[in-house]
């Protein structure tokens, strides 16, 4: 089967690529801009392009029999810096993949449509999108509805993907682990809020395991639903001396939604593999061992970083 990868150099996109490239059956192109990345070293044949370059990726549209499809402005924080170009990248990019591929395509959009509610959401419960980000994903959903397309909702990832790709610190159990390390101490606001929250392997892994499906519609993907100060107390037991900052107030974050997983249990074989201490584990590893320097980096942060450098945000048509 021949795979387009697009956004494969990215925090996911590294270990699905990794996965793909086991099956011998699988030939494989990585289509990637390297927003945040500085070089692609893995040895699978690579193009430098940017998705809103559409002559560039009708070439390699033609070739694949599959898509999968990460490339995107991700994070809340991240695409309100230019709600116009993550309109771009986000929406009217999926549109043209749509309008110009008849293959099998799959696509992450995220658990954020949901919103602010209360109950456990499976994927005809009602979507209340708070922010740029999770309304771009949604229309995308929307675009891909009449095509052959898997789409997942995934929940918040956390832990390390490959050996190669950046390291995303803007995640809740990653920051809170690094905080762990650095402070000693957890401030949590709020805390009631709850989030699905996923392994970035686990999300990897379904890739891998429906490529060759004959499924597609939409799907919740998430290992477990956790409370926020739930999710403090579970890192601060893998720590000595770490203490729970509590903040009685309302978290500036609104977002609250706790995902239904039935469907995708019932239609895949798929179950997560990885815990929240397994991602806790890694990341600690990572800092203890001195393997990243400076975990402040704004390259490790979406929004940070494109703060600064907005302007690789440009379009460029380059090839």
């Amino acid at each position: 089967m021949k795979i387009l990868i697009v956004g494969g150099a990215g925090y996911v996109g590294g270990a699905v690529t990794d996965l793909l490239l086991n099956n011998p059956e699988n030939e494989i192109i990585v289509y990637d801009v390297l927003l945040y990345e500085n070089l692609f070293q893995k040895d699978v044949k690579f193009i430098n392009g940017d998705i809103r370059n559409s002559e560039l990726l009708k070439k390699y549209l033609k070739w694949a029999d599959s898509v999968v499809w990460m490339a995107a402005l991700v994070g809340d924080g991240a695409c309100s810096i230019n709600p116009l170009i993550t309109k771009e990248i986000n929406c009217d990019t999926v549109k043209y993949l749509a309008e110009n591929f008849d293959g099998k395509i799959i696509f992450f959009s995220t658990c954020s449509v949901y919103g602010a509610q209360d109950d456990v959401l499976n994927e005809t419960s009602p979507t209340d999108p708070l922010s740029v980000y999770a309304s771009t994903k949604l229309e995308a959903e929307k675009i891909l509805k009449n095509k052959n397309a898997l789409i997942f909702r995934l929940g918040t990832l956390f832990g390390i993907g490959d050996s190669y790709s950046r390291i995303r610190m803007d995640l809740v159990v990653n920051v809170l682990t690094a905080k762990a390390i650095n402070e000693k101490k957890l401030s949590v606001f709020g805390g009631r809020q709850f989030r699905p929250l996923l392994h970035v392997k686990d999300a990897a892994r379904v890739i891998e395991e429906s490529i060759r499906s004959n499924n597609k519609g939409i799907y919740n993907l998430h290992l477990e639903n956790i409370k926020i100060i739930d999710l403090a107390v579970k890192i601060q037991k893998l720590f000595n001396d770490v203490e729970i900052d509590k903040v009685e107030m309302k978290f500036q974050d609104s977002r609250n939604y706790q995902a239904d997983g039935t469907k995708l249990r019932k239609d895949f074989k798929f179950r997560p593999k990885y815990t929240v201490e397994d991602g806790v584990n890694e990341i600690k590893k990572l800092i203890l061992e001195k393997r990243i320097t400076d975990i402040n980096n704004p390259r490790y942060t979406n929004q940070k970083f494109l703060e600064l450098f907005e302007s690789k945000l440009k379009y460029n048509n380059e090839t």
